[in-house]
């Protein structure tokens, strides 16, 4: 049973894609749910939603992704849940600009690398310096370390010079832990999102006809089932890599 357990997932936007629905799923399991992100109202509200709901959840706020507030975080959540195991944490915050290469700032360039892997790399420290002080569960982890990342992530196109070059980091971040920590019976998996997927700001832009067509984007609610399975696989058939797309995708 997962109950008091403890899911970490870091990035929620605003409450209404793949981060609060991980959220939601993770919850109706039975685990205690750590919210990670900058913005204190859609922190809030998402932890609201979730207690209202009976499940366990506290909002952790953060200024930045800095790695020192990463682990101010992770210092957190191990100061409300001391004798909680952490089991699955899911890095979900990412950066994205869509320009011509010649129209990149260097701010563009340093946010994208900043988020994308240099945060990354200090939220998988935390989480698997959390996973290793514990022992295997019924699943023979320690515990999961997932990745929300991108089809950017295998190839670059046409204005996702500086995405696909910090996703490619992030791919190869995912896969040198998998290799090295799969020994140590911590789970490393990654789901290359390709395509769009259903929330407030992508309704907003792509409108409701987009939005009631679920052939054409990708539901957060599916992606999070997708994640709890993942983090459930036993070692004996462990998933490093996948790919979730809508089913009439034309990327």
């Amino acid at each position: 049973m997962a109950a008091g357990r403890i899911f970490v997932v870091a990035g929620i936007g605003t409450g209404t894609g793949t981060g609060a629905a991980a959220a939601r799923e993770f919850s109706k399991a039975g685990y205690r749910v750590a919210l990670i992100a900058r913005n204190q109202d859609h922190l809030k509200r998402a932890a609201d939603s979730l207690v209202s709901s009976g499940g366990e959840a506290e909002p952790f706020p953060i200024p930045d992704y800095a790695p020192n507030s990463v682990k101010s975080a992770f210092d957190a959540i191990k100061s409300r849940w001391p004798d909680a195991p952490l089991r699955t944490a899911l890095w979900n915050a990412g950066a994205s600009h869509f320009k011509p290469f010649l129209e990149l700032t260097d701010d563009d360039v340093r946010q994208s690398l900043d988020t994308n892997v240099v945060a990354a790399f200090a939220f998988a420290r935390e989480s698997i310096l959390a996973f290793r002080k514990q022992d295997v569960d019924e699943h023979g982890r320690r515990g999961a370390l997932l990745f929300t990342s991108a089809t950017a992530a295998t190839r670059g196109n046409v204005n996702t010079a500086v995405m696909a070059a910090s996703k490619f980091g992030l791919r190869a971040l995912s896969q040198s832990l998998a290799k090295e920590f799969g020994k140590e019976d911590i789970h490393v998996a990654t789901a290359l999102i390709d395509g769009q997927i259903l929330n407030e700001r992508t309704t907003a832009i792509k409108g409701e006809e987009w939005a009631n067509d679920e052939t054409l984007r990708l539901s957060p609610e599916a992606i999070a089932k997708t994640y709890l399975w993942l983090a459930h696989q036993h070692r004996s058939a462990w998933t490093w890599e996948l790919d979730l797309r809508p089913a009439h995708e034309k990327w």
